[in-house]
């Protein structure tokens, strides 16, 4: 027979009335007790940072920087603070801009980089619900029961019905810091989805102004390429005209030619590569691959000023994202350490189990002889661990040592990235300067020689020659002129520039200013996927 139905029956009916409302009586004071802390905002939050906690607190490791860049006495390299928010706006090119724009809005990479940050966020907030009663459920049954009649003791009636409705409360109590080292790895984990947000943005902006740079480099290129076979097939003309007339030998022909096929053959080379720029920067815009010929249209390779202002070496540090989001993917595993350090320690929890119970629904709350429960600690010590608890501290620290490795690395690499970006720079405009002067050289010796074999004073060899090599100076020239424009591009990706962007309001991003405040906390607004 239940409870609820020796009560009813009035089987000791007095003493388990009293007992039942002393410990309800005490389970409120317990709870009352215990109120404060679970609801007192301010007070669990300081408790939460202040208490103790295993592990070790977490400090950023040593990293190598140099001092100075190898190239810091160049007049073409200024150590002042960069304007890297729109660092695009140096080419003075609108359609960059419209494109820049477009991506950061459509670009389904960085979309996807948003969902990690919320995502993170929703993780960070299950952290915290951990530091309240980790298990509070309600429970309800019923069961029409039929005893034995047959067993040694036969209970004084068979049949009878249980109604019990009950609410059930476990709290783990953080004695050790476990839940709050949890706290602090998705704080940490939370900080390094937003630096792989603004990390997405500083490649999406290079991705996309690289891609432009070389859709307009070979356009370029075909320009040469086209102007070199109109003049080619003039000169064809001409050996075929000649060789009539009996003045020109059938070798001048073949040379003029073979030229003439040589330059046609790089047409469709540099078709291609710009049809798969396009197709690039379509992806890169968050849409299918389409012709961009009538939006893009005719225009000339991307130029920007000779000289770039990089700042100082420390600040690739402070400005990378890749850099700030390993040192917080590092800060993560720090606390992992404690979290596996507390389970060498006892689990100390507070259990709960409160209801009522009776044979008839109606009774369920209409006497205090219908309440139940049971309220009390509890502790719970794995000591027979055969050795497992600390191997898995060791393991979290292991990982620990292995992404600090990763993080000195990451700040080495970006380094390395600057001065290589640095480098490229000056020393493509370097190139580009000895390029220009030598096709129009090229250029200015075709126009000599093919005056010269029309009037017969030349033979057609010196004609192929100089075709050939204004041919090849002037695609040079060409490439010459993108490379330059992308080592731009890699010199501000490598310096950590363009995530500022997500920091502005919309009217300042139009307007290209970059005076907004920086704030750790604000939503990315850029690409963000959208609430339900």
């Amino acid at each position: 027979m239940s409870t609820a139905a020796r009560i009813k029956n009035g089987h000791r009916a007095r003493p388990l009335q009293s007992r039942w409302v002393l410990l309800f009586r005490r389970a409120v004071l317990i709870a009352a007790g215990l109120l404060p802390l679970a609801l007192g905002g301010c007070r669990l939050q300081e408790w939460a940072h202040n208490g103790y906690k295993v592990g070790p607190n977490y400090l950023r490791p040593a990293v190598a920087v140099s001092s100075e860049w190898i190239d810091y006495e160049d007049d073409r390299v200024s150590t002042d603070r960069p304007n890297l928010a729109t660092w695009w706006t140096v080419f003075n090119d609108p359609t960059i801009d419209e494109l820049v724009r477009t991506a950061l809005q459509q670009n389904l990479d960085l979309r996807g980089a948003g969902a990690r940050i919320m995502e993170a966020r929703y993780r960070r907030q299950i952290a915290v619900g951990s530091l309240f009663p980790q298990q509070q459920f309600l429970s309800g049954s019923y069961a029409a029961i039929k005893q034995s009649g047959s067993s040694a003791f036969t209970p004084p009636r068979l049949w009878f019905d249980n109604w019990d409705n009950a609410l059930n409360v476990s709290w783990e109590l953080d004695f050790w810091g476990r839940y709050r080292r949890s706290i602090e790895s998705a704080d940490a984990i939370l900080d390094a989805s937003v630096e792989n947000f603004d990390n997405v943005i500083v490649l999406l902006l290079a991705e996309v102004c690289s891609s432009y740079v070389e859709y307009r480099s070979f356009q370029q290129r075909l320009v040469y390429a086209h102007n070199n076979v109109t003049a080619q097939e003039k000169s064809l003309d001409m050996a075929q005209n000649r060789l009539k007339e009996g003045v020109a030998t059938r070798r001048d022909v073949e040379q003029a030619r073979t030229i003439l096929e040589q330059t046609r053959a790089l047409i469709p080379a540099f078709e291609l590569g710009k049809r798969v720029a396009a197709n690039r920067l379509c992806v890169l815009l968050g849409g299918p691959p389409r012709d961009l010929e009538s939006e893009l249209g005719e225009a000339p390779i991307p130029e920007a000023a000779p000289e770039v202002a990089v700042g100082i070496p420390a600040d690739l540090v402070r400005r990378r994202p890749d850099v700030r989001q390993a040192e917080r993917e590092l800060a993560a595993q720090s606390a992992q350490i404690g979290i596996a350090a507390s389970d060498l320690y006892p689990h100390i929890t507070l259990n709960g189990n409160f209801g009522v119970a009776a044979e008839k629904f109606g009774d369920l709350f209409d006497s205090p002889r219908s309440l139940a429960g049971a309220v009390g600690p509890a502790f719970r010590w794995d000591v027979l661990n055969y050795g497992r608890l600390l191997s898995n501290v060791r393991v979290q620290d292991a990982r620990f040592q292995q992404l600090a490795y990763a993080y000195q690395q990451t700040v080495l690499d970006a380094g390395r990235e600057a001065e290589d970006g640095i480098t490229s720079f000056l020393r493509n405009q370097e190139r580009l300067k000895s390029l220009t002067a030598c096709a129009d050289a090229a250029k200015n010796t075709r126009e000599i020689t093919f005056k010269q074999y029309s009037e017969g004073a030349a033979d057609f060899t010196a004609v192929f020659i100089a075709e050939a090599e204004l041919a090849t100076r002037q695609d040079q020239m060409a490439a010459s002129q993108g490379d330059v424009a992308l080592s731009l591009i890699s010199l501000y990706r490598a310096l950590g520039g363009g995530w500022e962007i997500r920091l502005m309001n919309p009217s300042a991003t139009a307007a290209g200013d970059s005076d907004a405040t920086e704030s750790r906390e604000s939503v990315p607004a850029i690409a963000t996927p959208e609430q339900p």
